[in-house]
């Protein structure tokens, strides 16, 4: 019976656990580069099976708040160097997540101050992160996207292949292709945010179109056995919504399986809000969605996430209802979280004023054990 704490072979990658740090949104990264202090933050958490970082902006475009990370300049990818480079030092394993946040952004972060792309020009119901001129940071309303013509979509599909290669060219033993939460590639899924009326909108398959094709480009640059993929079938995260989220996504997963990706990783209910949330009209079935992937043929590591505790986590894996299990928020805080789960010890309480912005302290002046 697999535990915790076991060694486990990611397609090739050997990663030291089963426990994983999830992406985690930090804003501090000015001019879409990472500093030093985000290779510290990094390399203390080393000690996870696997580290996702927090999403990257595969272009400029890509960006929908402020001060966090891109994949895009050659800075950017300098100082991901440093931070790939602090966290092999410690022996772990890092992979980047691939982010273009779609209609979730404001004209003030995009280029030329030009409207945010989307499948639809629907304004979504959500919230960026914005610097005031004093400095200070606040939440406001996105701005009303523009619908992307379908001849601009070869060139985000692009995008999201030179961003592949420029992670593992800065030294990523893989990436995360961001597909939950609201984003670009969710809001071509949903037909909430998806009204078109072309091959990328309508039935499920077109909806599905844009994802298989950013799926195709990416296992083709790097290889299948780097790339995983995040979902999350009901989140209303960033005004997701899709009445059907059951056949959807069971129609993802089937066309994943054939790309042979190293992982899936999956959102349970609301992201970080609910286990139990439901989209529609009955709760969505988790173990028929993970089963169709597997009957499809995929053979990727099945990830979990959301609210998971140790317990439920040592569950999970050793049912074999999940390979890894992301933990959230609990690694901002605590650093060393994957001794402090094998101990039993207490956790850090977390300073939920620093989660977005500012520098050193909330982000890597938390104590460890004995620390």
């Amino acid at each position: 019976m697999s535990t915790l704490f076991d060694p486990f072979d990611l397609a090739g990658l050997t990663l030291a656990n089963r426990i994983v740090m999830a992406p985690l949104t930090r804003n501090r990264s000015p001019r879409a580069v990472p500093p030093p202090i985000t290779a510290t933050y990094y390399a203390q958490r080393a000690s996870a099976g696997l580290l996702i970082t927090e999403a990257t902006a595969i272009s400029h475009q890509g960006q929908g708040y402020a001060d966090v990370p891109g994949l895009y300049t050659a800075e950017a990818l300098t100082g991901w160097r440093a931070v790939t480079d602090a966290v092999h030092a410690r022996g772990g394993k890092i992979v980047v997540q691939l982010w273009h946040v779609g209609r979730v952004s404001h004209t003030l972060l995009q280029p030329g101050g030009q409207a945010p792309v989307a499948p639809s020009a629907i304004q979504a119901k959500a919230k960026t992160y914005l610097i005031n001129a004093d400095g200070s940071g606040s939440f406001t309303a996105t701005s009303h996207p523009r619908a992307l013509s379908i001849d601009e979509l070869p060139g985000i599909v692009e995008d999201y292949r030179r961003a592949a290669r420029a992670a593992i060219d800065a030294g990523f033993d893989g990436v995360e292709i961001h597909a939950a939460n609201g984003y670009l590639i969710d809001q071509f899924l949903r037909s909430g945010s998806n009204q078109r009326t072309d091959a990328y909108g309508g039935a499920i398959e077109n909806r599905a179109r844009f994802l298989f094709e950013v799926v195709a480009a990416i296992t083709a640059e790097i290889g299948a056995a780097r790339t995983g993929i995040r979902l999350s079938p009901v989140t209303p995260a960033n005004d997701s919504v899709d009445t059907e989220p059951q056949p959807l996504f069971e129609h993802v997963a089937q066309g994943l399986a054939a790309y042979g990706l190293s992982y899936v990783h999956i959102i349970e209910g609301a992201t970080g809000g609910p286990r139990d949330y439901q989209q529609g009209d009955t709760p969505f079935d988790y173990a028929a969605f993970k089963q169709a992937y597997r009957q499809a043929g995929g053979l990727g590591a099945w990830m979990v996430n959301n609210g998971y505790d140790k317990d439920q986590a040592a569950q999970a894996v050793a049912s074999g209802a999940a390979d890894l299990v992301a933990f959230g928020k609990s690694f901002i805080s605590n650093p060393d979280l994957v001794e402090r789960l094998r101990q039993g010890a207490g956790l850090n309480a977390s300073d939920s004023s620093t989660y977005y912005g500012g520098g050193a302290h909330g982000y890597i002046d938390y104590p460890t054990l004995g620390g």
